[in-house]
């Protein structure tokens, strides 16, 4: 059977939607915690057709969609400017009002030929999400770019292209939704606090903890292990599925003192372990966890506002000998003192960490756990229903394991990460050891 392309039409140029009203021009700030994830972030929002069991039909989609979000963009203007510099050297954006870019395609092939959205092929769902063409660097890229496809069934698939500096997965999901509450004629439930101020580095900073999310594993560190290295060849991308029984078994497995440990600290520190143990690394060199903890509820003098729009999340870090992490127990335990760690105080040192030295975080020797499975994308309604399937189009960067729901099904967990085929084989060996019972 020969490999699947997807054949896109592009309709017309793309175009730029601004805002539907008058809004603020001039520098709008970004705080410290928005400066070290500038990366580009692909999702796609899928939708079927009402005879294929959805709720609606793609033919006036793109119309829906571009009116609603001229209109949600008068509350979140931000997303309608450019990136730039700032007198300081820092991440800012230029309120101009130009605009969130807008594009609409036709594929060739009914929505289910594209495959498992869950299993995601980055030349396939590539194609879904807009890129700029020659775009050199980040500052050439649109905050936001949004694509409609529509396909011959009847469903269409919404691509977003959102620069990360402009928040982090629970900001994004709440222009998401409130995206979805303009286009069916809804008030916001939740408007976006815009002020990033709250988040300013104090006058003179005072960094009280070490950082050691910024330390980088140097080549001393390597010992006799092979690893990660420039000249890796290709990766392969899997979902592997943790139901909750599943999930038990990997806290079973690392019993802790006091309570018992939560899943994201069981399935943290088994993936953690378990790549390590697939890419061969050497029992003396050091492997590092990179992962981010919301801060919503931990920011506590002052207090982040309801609806604050930006990113929150502030990063926090593991690291041992590999040798270390063949027992469950160790690994698990050094993601809940990870976890335990992020407190107000250790937020706001961290800003001001950035501030006094601008560092940004190494990822040589690390995997990076990006967790997205508590985030709503059932909620992104439309007008047409929740999507029938959503996910991300690619990982932005080859260190990511990333955490999803799955679907309905209560306290199950996906995890798409990509390794070389070889790698990855062993890495299937090992978790279906926890998963085939």
């Amino acid at each position: 059977m020969g490999v699947f392309e997807l054949r896109l039409k592009q309709q017309g140029e793309p175009a730029l939607v601004p805002p539907a009203g008058e809004t603020p021009r001039g520098s709008y700030y970004l705080s410290n915690l928005d400066q070290n994830i500038a990366v580009i972030v692909q999702t796609v929002y899928c939708f079927k057709a009402a005879e294929d069991g959805g709720d609606g039909t793609g033919r006036n989609a793109g119309n829906v969609l571009r009116e609603s979000l001229a209109k949600v963009l008068v509350h979140y203007y931000p997303l309608a400017g450019r990136l730039a510099i700032s007198g300081e050297g820092k991440l800012a954006v230029d309120c101009t009002g130009d605009g969130a870019v807008f594009v609409e395609a036709e594929a060739d092939c009914a929505m289910a030929d594209i495959g498992d959205v869950t299993e995601p092929d980055p030349s396939v769902l590539g194609k879904l999400v807009y890129t700029v063409p020659g775009a050199k660097n980040i500052l050439e890229m649109p905050l936001l770019a949004a694509q409609v496809t529509k396909f011959k069934c009847g469903g269409f698939v919404l691509g977003l292209a959102i620069n990360h500096c402009m928040f982090d997965g629970v900001g994004a999901m709440q222009f998401v939704n409130s995206w979805g509450e303009t286009a069916r004629g809804l008030p916001l439930s939740l408007p976006p606090a815009l002020d990033r101020a709250v988040l300013r580095a104090r006058d003179p900073p005072l960094p009280e903890f070490p950082h050691h999310e910024f330390a980088q594993v140097t080549d001393a560190d390597a010992g006799d292990g092979d690893g990660e290295d420039a000249t890796s060849p290709p990766l392969l991308y899997r979902s592997f599925r943790f139901t909750a029984a599943s999930i038990a078994r990997l806290k079973a497995m690392a019993p802790l003192e006091g309570r018992g440990c939560t899943a994201f600290e069981a399935l943290a520190g088994f993936v953690w372990s378990a790549r390590t143990r697939a890419l061969g690394v050497g029992p003396t060199r050091r492997s590092k966890l990179l992962f981010a903890v919301d801060g919503r509820p931990r920011f506590l003098s002052p207090p982040l506002p309801a609806g604050y729009f930006g990113n929150a999340i502030v990063l926090t870090s593991a690291a041992c000998a590999a040798g270390e992490l063949e027992l469950p127990e160790r690994a698990v335990r050094l993601v809940r003192g990870a976890v335990e760690a992020v407190t107000d105080a250790y937020m706001r040192s961290a800003v001001d960490y950035f501030e006094a030295t601008r560092a940004r975080p190494s990822l040589a020797s690390t995997l990076v756990i990006t967790a997205w499975s508590r985030l709503p994308f059932r909620a992104a309604d439309f007008g047409w229903g929740p999507p029938a399937a959503y996910g991300p189009a690619a990982l932005p960067e080859k260190e990511v394991a990333l955490f999803l729901s799955c679907g309905e099904e209560k306290g199950g967990v996906r995890v798409l990460l990509g390794l070389p085929a070889e790698a990855m084989a062993e890495f299937q060996r090992i978790v279906e050891e926890v998963t085939a019972a």
